[in-house]
């Protein structure tokens, strides 16, 4: 049977948690964190980023997240939410006795003017805003959310770590935020860019009571300190890892796996872990034009794009649809536009664009490999197809600023995990990066959304994903594998996209 989440499979992993005992457990030890590099931001609502979500998850809290079957839990939430009979109506029961790092009690004014904020920057927020008439405070414990009409991706889009629906202080909620104040079980202690954040914890955390569950239930804050550390360099960050060096090592070229294997840290493989995009920008530039975008999903060839970036087929598959095997929402239709690899084919499409030669201006990192040994290959088949390229190769941080500046560019490489709800997907949102916002689309995902049951969304996302393949917003490059690495002495720590360190602790 199908189900309704994220299959994620670890290999070669020796997980603490499943093996000592509570007594094993104590509180003390720093963990130092190697990451892929400097954040763009602390403030979880504005940047829909891996890096920024994986840090301010030990800072910041909402009223929902995911437990270990990817179903939505309650967190700064009493329990899930009541609804009307005709979906319009969430009533959300708030936990008391919730202090900000600040030493404030957190009430209905500070999450229904986190909320707001959140409708108004976040990308998902504004998904959400364009399905709500109205957030109120009923009383000091109790947040009301009023609907236009049936939306079923709320909770989930309230649960999820990145743009994220963080509840700040009511003072606090200041654009640009100017105070990193949450309710999680670290707080911001000192940070000193592209040298390290220091998170310490959190000594009145209120944890739930529940037995943890992924991301859900407690949380436990037995490490005095988080650091992460920002390493840009991937080579630099392999050695690290097979030398022991850090805790905890993120994002690493999967070519290093039998290093791995010979060196002091234990290699973590999380495998049909997400999938490489190349995300096309719709709104001005070349790839504006329908037929220019036609063009490079024609150009494409995915498998050569995949064996250059991972090299082993045990690391990635060449796979079309927007899903894998083992996920309700896996389609077949459109595919037959998927790793096409035809320059000729291409350049039919060129010539019914306006195309005149401008550079086509591919924006890639090499913080993330991968993401450049793709845009290499890319750059051949698409000057085979009669495209003048651009390469484009900036820090990651850089990145994530251009791309919010549609006159900066024509692609940009990212890559996401697997989401349980599919409308968590940036590349769904008309505000997100990439801008994709036709009447066609609005309409299918309007009809998404405002279907309840899961056989009525299956059957509308598999329209979503016709018009994905059809007006060829983001090219999906295939699947692949994420590889990281812990050290041995950190127990109690569950891999996943979005590493969390509650819960985790250092043995001796």
């Amino acid at each position: 049977m199908k189900r309704l989440g994220l299959a994620l499979t670890c290999s070669l992993i020796a997980l603490a948690a499943t093996a000592p005992g509570a007594s094993a457990q104590s509180h003390g030890g720093v963990a130092d964190i190697a990451t892929i590099g400097e954040p763009p931001t602390l403030d979880a609502m504005v940047s829909a980023t891996d890096i920024v979500g994986t840090i301010t998850q030990h800072i910041f809290e909402t009223l929902y997240t995911f437990d270990a079957d990817w179903k939505v839990a309650p967190l700064l939430a009493v329990d899930l939410p009541e609804i009307s009979e005709d979906g319009t109506v969430y009533t959300i029961a708030l936990r008391q006795g919730i202090t900000f790092h600040d030493g404030s009690a957190m009430t209905s004014s500070d999450v229904l003017a986190s909320l707001t904020r959140w409708t108004e920057v976040a990308s998902r927020g504004k998904q959400a805003a364009a399905a709500i008439e109205a957030i109120e405070a009923i009383d000091d414990f109790t947040i009301r959310i009023t609907l236009t009409r049936p939306y079923a991706p709320l909770l989930s889009l309230l649960a999820f770590n990145n743009a994220a629906a963080i509840i700040i202080p009511e003072e606090d909620v200041a654009v640009p935020l100017e105070k990193v104040t949450g309710t999680g079980p670290y707080k911001l202690q000192e940070h000193l860019p592209d040298q390290y954040i220091q998170l310490v914890r959190f000594d009145d955390y209120s944890s739930r009571s529940e037995d943890p569950s992924k991301f859900a239930g407690a949380r436990h804050a037995y490490l005095d300190e988080i650091r992460f550390l920002p390493v840009p360099d991937a080579n630099t960050r392999v050695e690290a890892s097979v030398a022991g060096e850090y805790d905890y090592v993120d994002s690493l070229p999967v070519e290093a796996y039998p290093r791995l294997e010979q060196g002091k840290s234990e290699a973590l493989l999380l495998q049909h872990f997400g999938w490489p995009i190349f995300v096309m920008n719709t709104k001005e530039g070349v790839l504006a034009d329908p037929m220019a975008r036609k063009a490079v999903q024609a150009a494409l060839d995915t498998s050569d794009m995949l064996i250059a970036a991972f090299g082993d087929t045990q690391f990635y598959s060449v796979d079309g649809p927007l899903y894998p095997e083992g996920y309700v929402w896996r389609s077949e239709v459109g595919i037959e536009s998927y790793n096409v690899g035809d320059p000729e084919a291409a350049g039919e499409f060129l010539a019914q664009s306006e195309y005149d030669g401008q550079p086509l201006r591919i924006l890639t990192s090499q913080q993330y490999p991968f993401h450049y040994k793709m845009a290499q290959v890319a750059q051949a088949y698409l000057e085979l197809a009669g495209f003048k390229v651009d390469m484009q190769v900036v820090e990651w941080a850089t990145l994530v600023q251009r791309n919010k500046k549609p006159e900066l560019w024509d692609v940009f490489i990212t890559h996401s995990p697997f989401l349980p709800e599919p409308s968590l997907n940036f590349i769904f949102s008309p505000t997100a990066g990439g801008w994709w916002d036709t009447p066609e689309k609005a309409a299918a995902l309007l009809a998404f959304d405002a279907a309840l049951t899961t056989e009525e969304r299956v059957e509308k996302f598999a329209d979503l994903q016709a018009l994905y393949f059809e007006q060829a917003p983001v090219i999906k490059i295939g699947d692949f594998s994420a590889l990281s690495s812990k050290s041995k002495s950190l127990g109690g720590f569950e891999p996943s996209p979005w590493p969390a360190f509650w819960n985790a602790y250092i043995t001796e």
